[in-house]
């Protein structure tokens, strides 16, 4: 009801509600104390021969429809349905949801902190651990990674050692609560509609991008990535941490076609995970974090000077 600024739905919700019970317990009262003669009949004829007779529901039945009017006017009294009336209980979805919270921090809290003071590598290890950290992955990471982790069109796969964003536990890390940090202030990969495609194939960067990675016979014009693209993905296509991803792997997150590449040119990428920070907190994020570590794809030893802590695939 609180989307409502008017105080008059307040008053025709409770009206309504309490003349339709009320409505139902009088035409219920006006059929049981009818006269019924055994043996009579309304008049109604269906089919011919099928009538209809007048005789009273039985009181077993009869009661029964007592009882849920009752039940309706005892349960609209203790919790919230007439208006704006909260009921004697004073119950609400939010406060149950919240006291279900509480309960459940109670119960797994000293759990989950037991693991956050720990590193991420030895967490990783520890078989407790992986099962809640799988978990948690399959509840609220699995709808885009799949339950593999191993990704799809579009979505990165966390089990091997091709991270965009570094893929040590520190890195890895800042993915879940910040989401993905991409390049072009943070849209994704811009789109260079001057590089439309003519004839099947972008003679500034398509072409050379699939000689880069030895997927077509043709050589490439220049030999090298565009000065448009290098920019980026750097002179020789391999890409930069945190930046762009390195164009002369076998790993594609969308596809390896030219046409693929092509659109990737002319309208751009601008997918990007979301934050979960708020949402999840730290200790289920250290969880998260120490189970995709933990399935192979992640940095064993982290170089000497760790980039910016940008992760993510």
């Amino acid at each position: 009801m609180s989307d409502f600024v008017s105080g008059f739905w307040n008053v025709f919700v409770v009206g309504l509600t309490l003349v339709s019970i009320i409505g139902c317990a009088v035409l219920l009262w006006l059929q049981s104390s009818a006269k019924h003669v055994p043996g009579s009949t309304t008049g109604h004829v269906w089919d011919e021969d099928l009538q209809e007779f007048s005789n009273p529901l039985p009181n077993w039945w009869r009661w029964l429809f007592y009882i849920t009017i009752f039940f309706s006017l005892f349960y609209l009294a203790m919790y919230p349905g007439l208006g704006t009336f909260q009921g004697q209980f004073n119950w609400s979805s939010i406060g149950q949801y919240e006291g279900e919270m509480k309960k459940a921090e109670e119960q797994y809290g000293p759990i989950y902190k037991k693991f956050q003071s720990q590193d991420i590598r030895a967490v990783a290890a520890n078989s407790e651990a992986k099962e809640m950290g799988q978990r948690l992955f399959l509840t609220y990471c699995s709808q885009c990674h799949g339950s593999d982790a191993k990704g799809a069109v579009g979505f990165p796969n966390l089990t091997d050692n091709d991270w965009l964003f570094g893929g040590t536990p520190a890195q890895i890390k800042e993915t879940p609560p910040s989401g993905t940090r991409r390049h072009d202030a943070g849209q994704g990969r811009q789109a260079r509609p001057e590089r439309r495609p003519d004839q099947g194939s972008c003679p500034l960067c398509a072409f050379p991008v699939r000689s880069c990675r030895r997927l077509d016979s043709r050589p490439a014009r220049q030999g090298t990535v565009c000065p448009a693209c290098a920019a980026c993905h750097g002179p020789d296509g391999k890409g930069m941490i945190g930046v762009a991803p390195n164009l002369t792997d076998k790993v594609w997150l969308y596809s390896s076609s030219e046409d693929s590449i092509v659109e990737t040119i002319t309208k751009g990428r601008v997918n990007r995970m979301p934050a979960f920070g708020e949402f999840l907190g730290d200790a289920k994020v250290h969880l998260l974090t120490a189970y995709v570590y933990g399935l192979g794809g992640g940095v064993k030893d982290a170089p000497a000077a760790e980039a910016a802590p940008a992760d993510k695939k």
